[in-house]
């Protein structure tokens, strides 16, 4: 049986997305309720399966001369299989995404200039069943929370 959220069940969560790591305590008092409260809540998401573990984000080392970018990628709807499969084989790419609108995918990736970018980019809009591509570089990363 699915466990209904409420409010403060929410709220505590949001809280833990942004740092697991916060004391029963600190929670207790963010939400304006007991400690004992807390630990109740806690334990029931747990029990629950809501919450299915906690984990430690640790910085991404990436060299400084890292090029990322986002490429948007319109497919033709036969042949989208084909077209993951051939976006999976590139290292390049760290994330694949599929997506709702204009565009079917979105492939986040990690090169280390624009010209290999600018290679890469032109390998995807080769595969069979790529129809349009739009790219952009990402200039920095203003927040990145574990997801």
């Amino acid at each position: 049986m699915a466990r209904t959220l409420d409010n403060l069940d929410q709220q505590l969560i949001e809280l833990l997305k942004v740092n697991a790591r916060l004391p029963v305590v600190t929670l207790a008092k963010s939400l304006g309720c007991a400690r004992s409260t807390v630990q109740l809540r806690l334990k029931a998401l747990e029990d629950s399966g809501v919450i299915s573990g906690y984990t430690v984000s640790v910085k991404k080392r990436q060299k400084d001369s890292s090029i990322r970018a986002m490429v948007l990628i319109s497919s033709d709807s036969k042949t989208e299989f084909d077209v993951i499969k051939g976006l999976t084989r590139r290292h390049e790419i760290v994330k694949l995404y599929s997506i709702s609108g204009r565009y079917d995918l979105c492939a986040i990736l990690m090169t280390e200039s624009t010209q290999e970018l600018d290679a890469v980019i032109d390998k995807i809009r080769a595969i069979k069943g790529v129809v349009d591509t739009f790219s952009t570089i990402v200039l920095s990363t203003k927040l990145d929370r574990p997801e």
